[in-house]
């Protein structure tokens, strides 16, 4: 208990330097640091071709989003196919299938990193750095760069309540990968290198066995791991170089570096909310928000832990009473090992250090609930987006409540505003539950290996990892078929850009609106009140979707097992 504590005191105390920190790198106003920084922004822009100083409105942004996103997913589908004849691939793996080399490249570029493949065994160095670190850097630096378009656009005030765009993409991209992204991820890996995390580009190690009768040799996969690893986390972007990802020794060699692995995962979506309040002066906003999703953080955390310090009742007459070790490595214990895996889904990073299909039901569970909500920290920058749609929401509510047309911030939400803010909210259950039926009707296609409870588990959990752009896995579905694939790219898809893109085109929308004066009937959005009001918007809006699908799975197992 004492190592989670300090983990979460470790957290608060770094973010509040690097929070003020990105503040000043992605402010709009010039200063000293673009002097710094210019020196490599600017030769990038001229490379590129691009005007970072052209304001774009929300469609254009959009649009300049999806482009980029398509040249992505097409150059590192190809990688992925045709690695065999590729350079850097001193072990010869072969090209990967073409559904599984377009789940892979469409999972990356959406920040996903779910894996149908096992890294170390189907990736060749080239793939690993060029394609798939690549995506580990681009995807959550858009991410951001769309939270900040928002924050410009929605949150600061703006001369009689008109701006003629939301920002220049390219533009804030670059600056979140050079200014944030690198430095940290530069920082993290020297800190994992010296721990022991492998970082060469060698072949496999090929180690004798102990036993002199034994004749085989031992083939080890090592790489430029730590440099992975570390945009890994710090990105929430989780697709580990080995396929167990974090539990792997090597991956995750000390306690030190567990602990540097495990606070990377919240660092970065805990410091934009002092970045966000200090670039927009919302200060008691983000405060809100904050208190919010620290609460939603500590019931989760303190469920899981109490889950796996229960014992596995498959173990029940087996062993000693002790709490479910089965799927954990010894090295951490349940509770860093329960830490990691509540971190791991609040901020749809999806890395682990221990299999979650081996939870207890009570806290798996709370892993699918964590990743339903997907907003208690959520991912680099979406974290913040998606809690501004239920902010929406319940601004939407509250006003009807209190008998004033809805508005949000003085500005009116009306028919079109509240349409898209709906479908991007309703589009979770839709797609999660669409498709999980739908595969559960179809088990021969599905590949289901666990009848039951837990089979269904395993289905939901797949497409919720997958819609929520998290990654993480209830290992023991045979995933790496054409249906899984080509499912999982539909969630993938529809889970990275409706969610993100829906609050630009709102936050453009609002923006040309001309604002109300503030009365004695305006609904401050700032007040312990209304954060309250969001926080219940968001567990019965969720619990409305799914408890009857939690009924059906982890909670009958639970049932079952007797607690």
């Amino acid at each position: 208990m004492n190592d989670m504590v300090a983990i979460y005191a470790l957290v608060a105390l770094l973010c509040i330097p690097l929070g003020l920190y990105m503040a000043k790198a992605l402010s709009v106003h010039p200063g000293q640091i673009d002097t710094i920084f210019g020196v490599i922004e600017k030769p990038i822009y001229r490379l590129a071709g691009i005007n970072s100083q052209q304001t774009m409105t929300w469609q254009a942004y959009a649009v300049a989003i999806l482009k980029l996103h398509v040249g992505l997913v097409l150059l590192a589908w190809f990688v992925f196919m045709f690695q065999g004849v590729l350079p850097l691939n001193p072990d010869g793996i072969p090209g990967m299938r073409w559904d599984t080399a377009l789940h892979t490249a469409v999972s990356f570029a959406t920040n996903t990193n779910q894996q149908h493949y096992s890294g170390q065994a189907q990736l060749s160095h080239l793939s690993q750095t060029f394609a798939i670190v690549t995506l580990q850097f681009l995807t959550p630096a858009t991410g951001l760069a769309v939270l900040i378009a928002i924050a410009r656009t929605l949150l600061m005030a703006k001369p009689r309540g008109l701006i003629k765009g939301v920002g220049n993409y390219y533009h804030d991209l670059t600056r979140t990968v050079v200014r944030v992204l690198l430095p940290l991820a530069a920082v993290v890996a020297l800190l994992l290198t010296w721990q022991g995390v492998p970082a060469s580009y060698q072949a496999a190690h090929q180690i004798d066995m102990l036993d002199p009768q034994v004749e085989e040799v031992q083939s080890i996969p090592v790489g430029p791991v730590a440099s992975m690893v570390a945009i890994k986390q710090l990105g929430t972007n989780g697709g580990g170089w080995y396929g167990p990802n974090s539990s792997v020794p090597l991956e995750n060699p000390t306690p030190l570096a567990n602990v540097i692995e495990t606070a990377s995962l919240t660092l970065i979506p805990i410091a934009l909310l002092i970045a966000i309040a200090v670039m927009t002066g919302r200060r008691r906003l983000m405060v809100g928000i904050g208190c919010v999703m620290l609460a939603f953080s500590l019931v989760s955390t303190s469920l899981v832990v109490y889950s796996e310090r229960m014992p596995n009742p498959a173990f029940a007459e087996l062993a000693q009473t002790a709490g479910n070790l089965e799927g954990k490595e010894l090295r951490f214990g349940t509770d860093l090992s329960a830490l990691w895996g509540s971190w791991t889904t609040q901020t749809s990073n999806g890395s682990v250090n221990a299999m979650h299909d081996s939870f207890n039901p009570l806290g798996g569970m709370v892993l699918l609930m964590d990743m339903f909500v997907n907003v208690t920290f959520g991912g680099i920058g979406v974290g913040l987006i998606g809690f501004f749609l239920y902010l929406m929401l319940a601004a939407f509510v509250g006003s009807l409540m209190v008998g004033r047309a809805p508005e949000l911030l003085g500005k009116p939400l009306e028919t079109r505003e509240i349409r898209w803010i709906s479908l991007a909210i309703l589009a979770q259950p839709l797609i999660i539950l669409g498709l999980s039926a739908l595969t559960v009707a179809l088990p021969s296609a599905a590949q289901i290996s666990n009848p039951g409870f837990h089979g269904l588990s395993q289905v939901l959990y797949e497409f919720t990892s997958a819609f929520a752009n998290n990654g993480s896995g209830f290992e023991g579905l045979g995933d790496g078929t054409l249906w899984w694939n080509l499912t999982c790219v539909v969630a993938l898809l529809i889970g990275r850009f409706l969610p993100m893109l829906v609050p630009l085109a709102v936050a453009g929308w609002l923006a040309v609106k001309r604002t109300a004066p503030t009365g004695r009937g305006t609904l401050p959005v700032d007040s312990p009140a209304f954060m309250g009001l969001t926080a219940g918007v968001i567990v019965i809006v969720n619990l409305l979707g799914f408890l009857p699908v939690l009924v059906l799975g982890p909670i009958a197992e639970a049932v079952v097992q007797g607690f």
